[in-house]
C-alpha cells in the first residue's frame, strides 16, 4: 500500500480512469443505450430485422454509430483533448460498444498501455500487478525518486520514467521484469560510478533500447565496459550527462559497442564505424576532459564617443581615449593558451576579471526536468583586448578552454553565458616635468640675471633652438572608468546535445546617448568680449554684437539643416556582437591537437 499522504500510481489510475468518464454518456450503460443491453451490460438477444433494413433505433436512444461520432469529432463537447493518447481514445470506444468491459475488474484485463504524464506520481505500489496484461508504462514528469521491481506486472515490455528522480537503480534490479526492452531514464539524478553495476545483462537480458541521457554520469570507460554485456541494445541515448563532452566520447563508444545502430539519435553509418576503427584499444586517449573554443568576431552599434566630447577645450582640460572590449564568463577550470592575435596574447595575462558564483537553477527549467536541486557552479569572467572606437570592432578574439570539471562545466552550459559589452574611458592630465626645487632655484637665477643687467652687465639671450629640443610633456592617466554597454545572456544548452557548434549575435537593442555637450555660444563669447573691452564706445560694440550674432545665427540655421536631411536619412544602428562557442569533438579536436603537436616539431627543428 502507498505511504500516508504520497500519491500512488493505483490512486492516479483511478483517478485517471474517472476522467475518462468511462461510466458516463455517451460511454458506458444509461438511457442512451438500454434497450441494447441488460443491467449488467451484456448484448439483449433480438430477432434479425429485415434484410437490407438496419435495426430501428427506439425513441430517446442513440445508435452506437451517432455514440462513437460524439468521441471522434474534435469539435464534440465529449472529444477528448489533442494531447490525449490513442489508448484512452480506445478505451473510451470500447466502453460504447461493450460498457461491461468499462468497469475496473474487467480494465485490468484489457489493459496493456498505461501513460501518466505529469499526474503527480511518487510511488508505485503493489496495486499495478492487477494490470496483469500490462506491456508499456509511461510515467515521465511525475515525482518518483524510487521504484521496486516487484511492485511491475512481468510482462512489462517498455518502462519509460523519464524526468523523474531516480538516483539509485538498485530497487528496480531486485527482481526486473525479464522481458524489458526499453528502458527511458533520461533527465534523473544518476550518477557514476555506483550505478554504471546495474546496466549489465544481468539485469536487462533482452534490452534493445536505453535512454539514459541529462544525467550526471561521469566515468565513461566504466559505463562503457558495462554496456559491452547487453548483446541486444541497438539504441542509446547518453547526450546531457558530464561524459558527453568529452572530445573522444562518440568514437570510442561507436568503437567499443559494434552491434549498435543509434548514438544520440543519430544513425552509426559504415564510414563512422571505419573512421573510429580501432579507438576502443586506446583507453589513454580518452582523457576526462572537454575542450571548447569562445570566438568574439565583429561589435556594431557603439556610439561615436567624439560627440560627448566639448569640440573646444582650453589648456587645462584633459586628454580622453576610449577604448571598447567584450566580456563572457566561462566555468572555472585549467584553461590553454588562445590562438588571438599577438596583440590578444600580450593582453590575455589579465583577461580574467573576476569570479562569479553562478546558480544554474535561475530558469524553471531544471524543476520540470528531473526535479534536481539548485546547484552552483563557478565561472570566471574574461575580456577581450580593448579596441578603439570605429563603426565595426573587429574583435579577432578566439580562446580554447580545457574544462576538468565536466560535472561543472555542464552546470554552466545549462546556465548560459552573460556576454557584455563594456566601453573603457581614461582621462591623461599633463604634468610638470619640473621639480619644484628647480623651480626655486631657476627663480633665484632669474633674480640675479635682473640685477647684473641692472649693473650694465651683458646677459646672452636664449636662443629659440633650445625650444625645439625640450622634452614633451608628460602626461598622468587617471584610472580607467567602465561602463557597460550592452548585457544579455547566451543560451548554450544545445551544446549538451549533439550540436557542436553554436553561433549567435548577441543584440543588445539601440542604445540611447546622453546628448553631447556644445560649446560656448558666440552670442555669450561676445558677451565677454564686450565686458573686456569696456572702453568702446556702447553703441559700437552693440553694433557689432548684433553683427556677428545674425551672421553666427545664419550659420548655424543653414548648419542644422544640413545636419538634420543628413540625421533623416541615418537609421539607428542596435548594438551586437557576434559570438560563438565550439565544443571540439573527435576528430576535429584530433585535426587541432595533430596540428599543435607539428608546430611544436617545427619550432623545435628551427
Amino acid at each position: 500500500m502507498a505511504a500516508p499522504g504520497r500519491c500512488s500510481l493505483s490512486a492516479a489510475v483511478v483517478q485517471h480512469l474517472q476522467r475518462l468518464g468511462l461510466q458516463d454518456f455517451p460511454c458506458g450503460l444509461g438511457s442512451w443505450n438500454k434497450s441494447r443491453f441488460n443491467a449488467r451490460g451484456r448484448p439483449r438477444g433480438r430477432p434479425p430485422g429485415p434484410a437490407g433494413q438496419e435495426e430501428a433505433v427506439p425513441p430517446g436512444e442513440e445508435s452506437p454509430e451517432a455514440l462513437l461520432q460524439l468521441l471522434r469529432d474534435r469539435h464534440s463537447p465529449w472529444a477528448l483533448p489533442p494531447a490525449c493518447s490513442p489508448q484512452e481514445q480506445l478505451l473510451r470506444e470500447t466502453a460504447v460498444l461493450a460498457p461491461e468491459l468499462s468497469r475496473r475488474s474487467r480494465l485490468a484485463r484489457l489493459l496493456r498501455v498505461l501513460r501518466l504524464v505529469g499526474k503527480g506520481v511518487e510511488e508505485v505500489d503493489e496495486g499495478l500487478l492487477q494490470l496483469q496484461q500490462l506491456e508499456e508504462l509511461i510515467l515521465s514528469a511525475n515525482h518518483i525518486s524510487r521504484i521496486t521491481s516487484a511492485n511491475l506486472p512481468r510482462g512489462l515490455k517498455v518502462l519509460e520514467l523519464c524526468c523523474n528522480a531516480v538516483a539509485d537503480l538498485q530497487d528496480l534490479c531486485v527482481q526486473p521484469p525479464p522481458e524489458l526492452q526499453h528502458l527511458g531514464l533520461g533527465y534523473n539524478r544518476l550518477s557514476s560510478p555506483l550505478q554504471d553495476n546495474y546496466l549489465t545483462a544481468v539485469f536487462w537480458p533482452n534490452l534493445v533500447s536505453l535512454d539514459l541521457s541529462f544525467n550526471s554520469l561521469t566515468d565513461l570507460l566504466g559505463l562503457v565496459s558495462q554496456l559491452t554485456s547487453l548483446q541486444k541494445l541497438r539504441i542509446l541515448v547518453l547526450q546531457g550527462n558530464p561524459l558527453a563532452l568529452i572530445h573522444t566520447y562518440r568514437g570510442f563508444l561507436v568503437d567499443s559497442l559494434p552491434k549498435l545502430s543509434i548514438l544520440d539519435d543519430i544513425h552509426i553509418g559504415p564510414e563512422e564505424r571505419q573512421q573510429f576503427c580501432g579507438l576502443a584499444r586506446q583507453p589513454e586517449l580518452i582523457r576526462s576532459e572537454a575542450r571548447v573554443v569562445v570566438s568574439i568576431g565583429e561589435v556594431k552599434g557603439v556610439p561615436d564617443p567624439s560627440t560627448r566630447q566639448q569640440l573646444e577645450v582650453g589648456s587645462g582640460a584633459p586628454m580622453v581615449t576610449y577604448s571598447y572590449c567584450v566580456t563572457y564568463e566561462f566555468a572555472e577550470g585549467e584553461e590553454m593558451e588562445d590562438s588571438s592575435s599577438t596583440e590578444a596574447t600580450g593582453l590575455q595575462q589579465h583577461s580574467v576579471v573576476a569570479i562569479l558564483d553562478v546558480d544554474s537553477s535561475a530558469g524553471d527549467k531544471r524543476e520540470t526536468k528531473g526535479h534536481e536541486e539548485p546547484k552552483t557552479h563557478s565561472a570566471k569572467v574574461f575580456v577581450t583586448p580593448g579596441k578603439p572606437w570605429a563603426d565595426t570592432i573587429d574583435c579577432s578574439y578566439r580562446k580554447e578552454h580545457t574544462a576538468k570539471d565536466l560535472v561543472g562545466l555542464k552546470s554552466y552550459l545549462e546556465t548560459g553565458t552573460m556576454v557584455s559589452v563594456v566601453e573603457e574611458k581614461v582621462l591623461s592630465w599633463p604634468v610638470d616635468a619640473i621639480p619644484e626645487e628647480n623651480v626655486v632655484k631657476k627663480g633665484k637665477a632669474k633674480q640675479g640675471q635682473m640685477s647684473r643687467q641692472k649693473d650694465g652687465a651683458k646677459v646672452p639671450a636664449p636662443r629659440d633652438k633650445k625650444k625645439k629640443k625640450e622634452k614633451p610633456r608628460e602626461v598622468r592617466s587617471d584610472p580607467p572608468i567602465r561602463r557597460t554597454l550592452g548585457s544579455g545572456r547566451v543560451t548554450l544548452e544545445a551544446l549538451l546535445a549533439t550540436t557542436d557548434l553554436l553561433a549567435t549575435v548577441c543584440d543588445f537593442g539601440i542604445l540611447i546617448t546622453e546628448q553631447p555637450l556644445q560649446p560656448p555660444s558666440l552670442e555669450e563669447k561676445d558677451r565677454k568680449k564686450g565686458k573686456d573691452k569696456s572702453k568702446k564706445p556702447k553703441a559700437e560694440s552693440q553694433t557689432a554684437s548684433r553683427k556677428t550674432t545674425a551672421s553666427a545665427k545664419g550659420k548655424r540655421k543653414s548648419k542644422d539643416s544640413a545636419e538634420l536631411e543628413e540625421g533623416q536619412g541615418l537609421q539607428p544602428v542596435p548594438l551586437t556582437v557576434q559570438f560563438q562557442m565550439h565544443l571540439l569533438r573527435w576528430p576535429s579536436a584530433a585535426a587541432t591537437q595533430s596540428q599543435e603537436s607539428m608546430a611544436r616539431a617545427a619550432g623545435n627543428a628551427q
